[in-house]
């Protein structure tokens, strides 16, 4: 078998489960999980097969090759990005039955009108809403499906086809829970998602227009300094930095992010923001890279004021889930960071890829454990948290571990990253990044002890709880444990990312 016979796997598996668990719905939670094992399954087949060749990977689907047929294309920024969609994407799937289990007996219960038909079988006064965990189960494998042609794709225009697939599986996963927040925001979310494609195309259109081709390879041959170049590069930045919730482009964002359900959120925060960076440092290193150098800047200088706007708005927020939205924000401001840092210095993306990677896992746990929390309690409001630290204390493990890898302390992925991020600033004298990344990681500090100081706070006020199923607590600080292990276990990670050499032939800095 070919090695890239897994990446279409990687494709093809999940667009299937889409399918299967649409047209079985009630069976939908054992088919999600089961295509969820198949494609980590899948990945660790190709990891091993791409470690053995120790180079790019090209297959020509159809065996039609560019630029009249759609390749695929693999290396180490591209199986990275895979897998960390396939770590979150198993522990998300392990927790979602359980807690869309649990909202629809919370929902039933809390049914107080008899208008509402009654099931006599199951016992149950409202149907629809047993159904959002079966129309979470389609929409969630689409929105994969979306995640992993887009990290092999190598034409410009599939890639806005993937755009368009993770966007709409995207919006439509946030306006799940059907409340009026959750409409509100995802029709926001909606609007932003067709703005940044449409200015993506039409930079597509205009490279299009002026190079004849859609190839990534072919366009870097044949790109040249000519006016379509550099609005094409105004054009899929903006629209790029718009899905990604760049600062000041982020309005969006928080309050998609902390309306919908818990592992949504978690996909959202985790994974479909890390798309978009991907597509745009994919394109800056292939194709925009020589054109303009003042483009690093500019996107350095708004990661900067992310990193602090983002963590002071955390701060000041009342609910948990707000809270870890906004630390989102803040957190995807460090990568972007790197594009002037690595200007002179390859470890920096390093350093931004293993913050992502790491940012995955971490921002994932904390989602999940916010779900419990909320689920726990019956809401998020920080300051009434005091019952947490005793009756969840796995949930709460979870997020305090996940918030070692966000501040960026020792011995977490998050200071892998940052400490990446460090070195290519200081060795390059810029030392005002520098303190910007220092600064940000006292104020997430800030934010995670809140949260962590308010549920061990003693009460004698009685609460109404409901227990939350191990599997849903057990997802949360697996991931977050992750986030440690990343940390501990750094060579191999960083040694996958430099697979083909990504980065090394743009510059000629050091590596990490």
């Amino acid at each position: 078998m070919l090695m890239l016979d897994w990446g279409i796997l990687l494709i093809g598996l999940p667009l299937s489960g889409a399918l299967l668990t649409f047209i079985f719905h009630t069976q939908s939670h054992w088919l999600g999980i089961g295509t969820a094992l198949a494609i980590n399954g899948s990945l660790a087949a190709l990891l091993m097969q791409l470690f053995a060749s120790a180079g790019t990977q090209h297959y020509p689907i159809g065996g039609w090759g560019a630029p009249l047929g759609i390749e695929l294309y693999l290396d180490g920024l591209s199986i990275t990005m895979l897998s960390m969609c396939s770590l979150v994407g198993l522990a998300v799937s392990w927790y979602a039955p359980a807690y869309f289990r649990m909202q629809s007996v919370d929902n039933r219960a809390s049914t107080a009108t008899d208008s509402v038909p009654f099931n006599k079988r199951s016992g149950s006064r409202l149907v629809w809403q047993t159904d959002k965990g079966e129309y979470f189960w389609p929409l969630w494998l689409l929105l994969w499906t979306g995640l992993n042609a887009l990290f092999l794709s190598a034409d410009i225009f599939n890639l806005y086809v993937t755009l368009e697939l993770i966007g709409l599986s995207a919006v439509a996963l946030t306006a799940l829970t059907g409340s009026q927040e959750a409409l509100t925001s995802a029709m926001r979310y909606l609007l932003i998602n067709l703005l940044g494609s449409l200015c993506y195309l039409l930079g597509v259109a205009l490279l299009y227009h002026a190079f004849a081709t859609v190839d990534l390879t072919l366009l870097a041959e044949r790109m040249t300094a000519v006016p379509a170049t550099f609005a094409s590069l105004g054009l899929m930045a903006t629209g790029l930095a718009l899905k990604t919730g760049l600062f000041p482009l982020h309005f969006w964002l928080p309050a998609a992010h902390g309306s919908a359900a818990a592992p949504v959120s978690a996909l959202l925060s985790a994974l479909v923001v890390k798309a978009s960076f991907y597509l745009l440092l994919r394109l800056w290193l292939t194709l925009f890279e020589t054109f303009n150098p003042a483009v690093p800047d500019l996107l350095g200088l708004m990661g900067a004021a992310a990193v602090i706007w983002g963590s002071l708005q955390a701060l000041r927020q009342v609910r948990l889930k707000l809270l870890i939205a906004y630390s989102t924000v803040a957190q995807l401001g460090y990568l972007f960071i790197a594009f002037p840092l690595a200007a002179g210095h390859t470890g920096a993306w390093y350093g931004a890829l293993y913050l992502a990677l790491s940012h995955a896992l971490a921002k994932g746990a904390m989602f999940l454990a916010a779900g419990n929390i909320q689920l726990f309690a019956g809401h998020d409001q920080i300051t009434a948290l005091e019952r947490v630290a005793q009756q969840l204390p796995v949930s709460l493990m979870a997020f305090a571990l996940a918030g070692v890898s966000i501040i960026g302390l020792p011995p977490s992925g998050g200071f892998i990253g940052k400490w990446l991020l460090l070195e290519a600033a200081i060795s390059q004298g810029h030392w005002g990044w520098a303190i910007i990344i220092l600064v940000g990681g006292l104020l997430a500090a800030g934010a995670i002890f809140k949260v962590i100081g308010h549920a061990f706070n003693q009460t004698t006020t009685p609460h109404a709880v409901q227990s939350v199923p191990a599997a849903m607590q057990w997802s949360a600080l697996i991931l977050a444990i992750g986030s440690l292990l990343l940390g501990l276990f750094a060579t191999q990670p960083l040694a996958l990312l430099a697979v083909g050499s990504p980065f090394d032939s743009i510059h000629s800095g050091s590596q990490p």
